[in-house]
């Protein structure tokens, strides 16, 4: 049997609040499709205004006592969530499949990476450090101690269903948070099977609360405007950003942003163009583009422009594409009708501007959301597929001769998430890293994404980050204690 129908035999594809699995107030329910064939794949309860109000109320009364727990013990059960998650990762891994449509052997890679946040953040509930200095007048001891914000609520996108929510969920229970995780319509089952992980893993009632919705406009303003909740963290696009920011201001609550990104690869005249290539391949195609952190501009020295052309038009040709179970297939497909339409404008668009395909450009097989891996040459300045986050298998290419000018592309836009470069000289690798306006760059390489690493962006590409030590710190409050003795 596998996970999805164990999920579905044993009741887990409802909401889950205060540790219970139930069904909606209104009995609504999310209907979930499989990406490959846009067949129904399974349905799940869609929470409405009454039933976010419980899983505040779940998530507050479970507060204090989680709070004060130790974090030996918050520890203890981090550490057995990721030897839950590495024993089941072949079921996992299927079921992020089923729903969200990438090859297995990402899938795979995709619940190795997720469990990887718990195993990091078990190290990180005993190390909530605090710190003690004399003032400078001499007149008291100045302690800091950091404690828990308090009810949270955590907002996940689709494209990374368990890795996502692991990130945030890991260091909300290692700082002593309870939550309320409200997973993407298009994949919530992955966030229930995690919710089912946690409570063979030992975490008490009413910690973490999921509640899959398709009514955002109901249940985030019914949680956001509970003046018990202390934070939102939401990884998704800037435009949703921005709504929830707004909303947040409204009884300020903390906020924590990992919104869209337009990352630049940059490639120079000295790169090893080989290797370029491989890393384009990883920062381009890792869940078919489907990437906040994704390679979304190409930026080559007009000296070795062919041959890169040439050589990613090539490797993209041969990619397998098909349903993510298949054996061999490497791009799976999209997520959804809207996601195929996107791309099918974004290459008119950019054709109709002057660029040239050098492969792929169409939608490919069906039925399912497919688009073929893409090569879009003669991309000049002003062409509109360089100002869009193209969510999927789409390489567009621009030239450029100097230094300054490949920053100065690279700059040229409202984003500052991730961004690459490929260059045999250090001293312009760090220079370039320093001048170029993002959050995160990989230097020589096209895999930056690390529980260890601080993870995030600049301008309007987020705030705050996630990951490493950085990432606890988002979910704990700094207290100052002035004390003399």
């Amino acid at each position: 049997m596998n996970l999805l129908s164990e999920m579905t035999n044993s009741g887990h594809t409802q909401l889950f609040i205060d540790g219970d699995w139930r069904e909606s107030g209104d009995g609504s329910r999310i209907d979930v499709l499989d990406p490959s064939t846009a067949d129904s794949l399974s349905s799940v309860a869609s929470g409405g205004h009454d039933d976010a109000r419980a899983a505040v109320d779940a998530a507050a009364a479970a507060q204090p006592a989680w709070a004060a727990t130790s974090g030996q013990e918050r520890s203890a059960i981090l550490v057995r969530a990721h030897q839950l998650m590495v024993e089941q990762r072949e079921k996992l891994s299927e079921l992020v499949v089923q729903e969200m449509g990438k090859a297995q052997s990402e899938a795979l890679g995709e619940v190795n990476y997720a469990a990887e946040f718990f195993r990091w953040y078990s190290g990180e509930a005993v190390r909530n450090n605090g710190s003690l200095s004399k003032s400078p007048g001499g007149d008291k001891q100045i302690i800091a101690i950091h404690q828990p914000v308090g009810v949270s609520l955590l907002i996940t996108p689709w494209n990374f269903p368990l890795a996502m929510a692991t990130r945030k969920i890991g260091p909300a229970i290692a700082a002593g948070c309870t939550m309320i995780l409200k997973p993407a319509s298009d994949t919530p089952l992955s966030a229930l099977a995690l919710a089912g992980i946690l409570t063979e893993a030992g975490l008490p009632p009413g910690v973490l609360n999921v509640l899959p919705s398709n009514r955002s406009s109901a249940v985030v303003p019914t949680i956001l405007g509970d003046d018990r909740v202390r934070l939102v963290s939401f990884t998704g696009s800037t435009e949703v950003g921005r709504i929830l920011l707004a909303e947040a201001a409204k009884t300020i609550v903390n906020t924590s942003m990992e919104l869209g990104g337009n990352a630049p690869f940059l490639v120079f005249e000295d790169a090893d163009i080989d290797a370029a290539i491989a890393g384009s391949m990883i920062a381009k195609m890792r869940n078919g583009g489907q990437s906040c952190i994704a390679a979304n501009r190409f930026l080559v020295h007009r000296s070795v422009a062919d041959e890169f052309t040439a050589k990613l038009s090539a490797v993209m040709a041969k990619l397998k594409v098909g349903p993510g179970l298949e054996p061999g297939v490497e791009l799976g497909p999209l997520i959804n009708q809207a996601a195929q339409d996107d791309m099918v404008a974004a290459v008119e668009e950019s054709v109709g501007a002057g660029s040239v395909v050098t492969t792929g450009g169409d939608t490919g097989r069906s039925p399912g959301f497919y688009f073929e891996p893409t090569v879009i040459s003669d991309v000049e300045a002003g062409n509109p597929i360089l100002d869009r986050e193209v969510f999927g298998p789409i390489a567009p290419i621009v030239t450029f001769e100097t230094d300054e000018e490949a920053i100065a592309i690279a700059n040229d836009t409202i984003y500052g998430l991730a961004s690459y470069l490929y260059t045999g000289n250090l001293a312009r690798a760090l220079r370039v890293s320093e001048a170029i306006e993002f959050g995160m760059v990989g230097v020589n390489r096209g895999l930056i994404s690390d529980p260890a690493a601080p993870f995030g962006g600049v301008k309007q590409s987020g705030i705050g980050r996630e990951g490493a030590q950085e990432g606890m710190l988002e979910f704990l409050e700094t207290k100052y204690i002035a004390a003399s003795w």
